[in-house]
């Protein structure tokens, strides 16, 4: 007697099919974002050293693609060899599990001075929440500087030279907190495969979370789409910058500027997770400079701005609450700055312009100081969550905002 498949077990035996398909035909994958650090800030040169990088990806796959950026450098840059291998720890990569990473079929690539270059497809089975590590070499060059994400939460693993990029252990001493020149790694997914971007400023990027410890709520939001049969092909590309605003440039340009490049261009991206707008509202105090003294109307409106060019992709965008941040320091926290992020707030939740809502604000505050998060939540700044508040707010999302919609 035969057993009728489960779900998962069908959903994978469609996988397989689609990926074997796709082999045989030279048909194109249908890539879905799994990873993503959005560029923020240029950094030091790095010349005939070798970075490994750990990522966890959101969603399996039959293959992967890296993308390299360039954005921050002042000239041209090769980059390479690349190679992408299972993670065990530490930096050091499963033996076996290692793969070479080409582009245009060449180990190398020159990205000029802003530019952007996705790899070939590299053909290898990823598990959901799987850890990659990624090792670039930077051969020598004349100080060009290197394209950061700065707060990695993650530690990159550098030699003083050479090229290391297929050693099981990694023979580098030197350790950094910042992600350099990898800005996505997607996935080969079946063909109703979809990301949702989770856009916003240093609560998205994790600041607050434990370094290596994958405690951003994106990251708890991709563990429970895994655990659930309907979501597993659905993958999550963070695109958190700490620091960022929605109206001006600061920490990486605004999120008015940036919005095309880290979140409508992602590859089969159907959802927008909006959280962003605490330091517009958190640097408009009386310190400001006249052009950053922002009103709740301006916030909003250039949220509207952002809705409109998602919904002119057919991108559907959810907004995310403004989380508290009573007792941070004066003048980023005042009564004013407060009132604001309750406007603010209100409009969300009600303004009816987003496709849905989630509530953060409600999910870590504390009912008996609404202005401020519970403490059991309270990283000790008082504005960025811990990893156990990080993991509320991912818990407070309806799944179901999710589905397909047919």
């Amino acid at each position: 007697m035969h057993r009728p498949l489960s779900r998962f077990a069908l959903w994978m035996s469609c996988f397989f099919c689609f990926a074997s398909a796709c082999a045989a035909t030279g048909g194109e994958a249908h890539w879905i974002g799994a990873w993503s650090a959005s560029p923020d800030a240029a950094g030091p040169a790095v010349s005939d050293q070798t970075i490994r990088q750990v990522v966890r990806i959101s969603a399996g796959g039959t293959a992967v693609r890296v993308r390299l950026s360039n954005l921050d450098g002042a000239a041209p840059l090769m980059l390479g060899p690349v190679r992408v291998a299972s993670h065990t720890e530490g930096g050091a990569i499963a033996p076996g599990t290692d793969h070479a990473v080409s582009f245009n079929g060449k180990p190398t690539i020159t990205l000029a001075k802003g530019e952007a270059a996705w790899s070939d497809a590299v053909e290898m089975t990823v598990r959901p929440l799987q850890e990659l590590a990624v090792s670039l070499y930077v051969p020598a060059n004349a100080g060009v500087a290197s394209t950061l994400h700065s707060a990695a939460m993650a530690t990159a693993y550098l030699t003083e030279q050479g090229d290391a990029t297929t050693s099981v252990r990694f023979p580098g001493t030197e350790t950094n907190g910042s992600r350099f020149f990898l800005t996505d790694v997607d996935v080969a997914s079946v063909p109703e495969g979809a990301t949702i971007v989770a856009f916003g400023d240093s609560i998205t990027d994790g600041v607050g979370s434990n370094a290596d410890a994958q405690q951003r709520w994106p990251d708890d939001l991709a563990t429970r789409l895994q655990g659930d049969a309907r979501f597993q092909a659905v993958g999550v590309a963070n695109a958190g910058i700490g620091g960022n605003r929605i109206l001006h440039d600061d920490y990486g340009p605004s999120a008015l500027s940036r919005f095309d490049r880290d979140a409508l261009d992602k590859a089969n991206v159907r959802w927008i997770v909006l959280l962003e707008g605490i330091n517009d509202i958190g640097n408009s105090g009386p310190q400001a400079k006249a052009e950053d003294r922002v009103t709740a109307e301006q916030v909003t409106g250039g949220m509207k701005t952002l809705i409109q060019r998602a919904h002119a992709r057919g991108i559907r965008i959810v907004g995310a609450t403004l989380t508290p941040f009573g007792g941070a320091s004066w003048p980023y926290h005042s009564a004013a700055n407060e009132a604001k992020r309750k406007a603010v707030n209100d409009w969300i939740r009600h303004g009816g312009a987003f496709d849905a809502v989630v509530d953060f604000d409600k999910a870590i505050r504390d009912p008996a100081h609404p202005d401020r998060m519970l403490p059991a939540y309270d990283s000790g700044d008082h504005l960025h969550p811990n990893g156990a508040g990080y993991k509320a707010m991912a818990a407070s999302i309806d799944l179901g905002l999710f589905q397909a919609k047919h």
